[in-house]
């Protein structure tokens, strides 16, 4: 499971596009999501699923049997493995909970992107134009199977694109609460201008980029336990907590905690 957030950096190498943003128009109709708010409203409206999302909530990341065993002792809720299911499968269709499989098991995680979004119809529309959120953000990598990897199985996010484009693909990860989030580009470091600079970036060890993460400490131990080297161990800095290690993809990343 991934505890990371995006958060990048936007840079342009070359003609190598790293990063660009998307145009949200706060003045559209409020009309234009209705049919997914109606969606999260109905499955909000039944108090079993509120339940699912208040376990998912307080630990994410749980299998299908995770979570009847925690409603039924929790609450001794009675409801069938399949019933449960349904329950399940009506959040993931409003946005509530996403799921990957792990091995032989699915894995779920509250998503709170959609409640967030919940009372923007009533909210005053801006008037001072449009806002720029960004959308995408990247990482340069030697190897795009072996960062997909690594990114993926040791770092926990998971794939949202993948489009072949001759040699290489456009490549992207999201973090799995937030799957219509920042993405994440693995992009190619094949331009001359591109291993120099990480090389340097790593020379001086100065991280590419840094994710976030609830506890830094935990995924420290977590990592170190999968493999991953290090070169910063956990480290206060004011009010953040920073660690750094090495992607594999001959970058230094950071994560980092706030405290």
């Amino acid at each position: 499971t991934s505890p990371f957030i995006v958060r990048g950096i936007p840079a342009l190498i070359g003609k190598s596009l790293l990063a660009c943003y998307r145009v949200v128009d706060d003045g559209a109709e409020p009309e234009r999501d209705a049919a997914g708010q109606d969606a999260v409203f109905k499955a909000l409206a039944d108090p079993t699923r509120r339940k699912i999302l208040d376990e998912l909530a307080e630990r994410d990341a749980q299998t299908l049997f995770e979570i009847c065993s925690r409603l039924a002792t929790k609450y001794q809720l009675g409801s069938s493995r399949q019933a449960i299911s349904q329950h399940v499968e009506v959040l993931i269709g409003a946005g509530l909970v996403t799921s990957y499989r792990e091995g032989r098991y699915k894995v779920h995680h509250i998503n709170r992107g959609p409640l967030e979004s919940l009372t923007d119809r009533w909210r005053p529309r801006r008037n001072e134009g449009d806002l720029m959120r960004i959308n995408l953000t990247s990482v340069l990598v030697h190897n795009q199977d072996e960062a997909l990897r690594f990114y993926t199985e040791v770092l926990g996010f998971v794939k949202k694109t993948e489009v072949p484009l001759g040699e290489h693909r456009w490549l992207t990860v999201v973090s799995p609460d937030d799957p219509d989030g920042c993405e994440l580009v693995l992009e190619p470091d094949g331009h001359p201008a591109a291993k120099p600079w990480k090389e340097a970036l790593v020379n001086d060890g100065i991280p590419y980029t840094s994710f976030a993460v609830d506890d830094v400490h935990a995924e420290y131990e977590r990592l170190r336990g999968l493999g991953v080297r290090f070169t910063q161990e956990p480290v206060q800095m004011g009010p953040v907590t920073t660690a750094v290690f090495d992607d594999t993809c001959g970058n230094l990343i950071q994560i980092v905690q706030a405290t």
